[in-house]
């Protein structure tokens, strides 16, 4: 395996740009909508951006002083000078008006009226949400944070929620986000995104309360298999019993584990594969455990 090794300081920062925000994603996206001290609307999107507490609900953004002249953008101004900002979500059905807002446009320029964005007013903040977005927050900035004063030195803007809009559209049957249903999107490198749908959602069960065995207490038979991947040990090492003797033993009698100890360790390990990938593990970790 060959390595590429890259000192921060050996290249330039529009290069070390493009190597973080590539290996450094999917970003999620803050939508964040900011007056002036005019009462001037500003809306852009920022995809260093994140959530850091639940208690107290705390979101994150940076808006970078820009690489090429140094200077800062309006969203960061206007934190500085009205310390209030909406913070939305951004969903598939918004993607292409959210990069139209993320224009330099002129200071005093309304990205909701260029994008074509609905413009509703907040609860308790001055900047209005954005109508479409699946959820809006309204916040409070707490802090910004200047990580640096040259080309490309972050500003983080610590915000606490106020309150939360949801559009029940997004709801699941029990009240809650449903992630199937709010078809997210976030920064890759360059200009892709990628969106969170379809195939591109799965789920890795947890044992929250109790501890997984680990992949290091399989046997080695396992541990160094040929057919299994590091994401199918992974899951057995979710696990959080061994099967019995008894247990194992009863997996012995059905025909294709039959076939697959007849043909071999190779075969029986790709049987447990496509039981892990169909979400059988307890089950594939007893015929692993026939050879073992």
């Amino acid at each position: 395996m060959s390595i590429k090794t890259i000192d921060p300081n050996s290249i330039s920062i529009p290069d070390l740009q493009g190597y973080l925000q590539a290996a450094v994603a999917p970003r999620p996206i803050a939508f964040a909508s900011t007056l002036d001290k005019e009462g001037q609307i500003n809306l852009s999107p920022f995809s260093f951006f994140n959530m850091f507490s639940t208690n107290p609900p705390i979101l994150v953004f940076s808006p970078s002083r820009r690489v090429r002249g140094n200077s800062t953008k309006h969203t960061l101004d206007n934190v500085l000078e009205v310390a209030e900002v909406s913070i939305n979500v951004v969903n598939y059905s918004m993607v292409e008006q959210m990069s139209l807002a993320s224009t330099e446009y002129e200071k005093g320029v309304n990205e909701f009226i260029k994008a074509g964005f609905t413009q509703v007013p907040s609860t308790l903040i001055q900047p209005p949400r954005v109508g479409e977005a699946p959820v809006s927050f309204e916040c409070k900035v707490l802090q910004v944070i200047p990580t640096g004063s040259e080309g490309g030195a972050g500003n983080l803007v610590i915000c606490q929620v106020l309150l939360i809009h949801v559009q029940e559209q997004y709801l699941d049957a029990n009240g809650r986000l449903d992630t199937t249903k709010l078809d997210l999107v976030a920064r890759m490198g360059g200009n892709w995104y990628c969106r969170a749908s379809g195939d591109a959602l799965f789920e890795i069960p947890k044992p929250l309360l109790t501890k997984g065995i680990g992949v290091d207490v399989l046997p080695a038979s396992i541990r160094n298999s040929t057919v299994l991947t590091g994401n199918n040990l992974g899951r057995l090492g979710n696990l959080e019993f061994f099967p019995t003797s008894e247990e194992i033993a009863t997996l012995r009698t059905q025909t294709e584990v039959q076939a697959a100890l007849q043909q071999g360790a190779e075969a029986l390990h790709q049987l447990a594969k496509s039981w892990i990938e169909a979400g059988k593990t307890e089950e594939a970790l007893k015929i692993l455990l026939l050879e073992a």
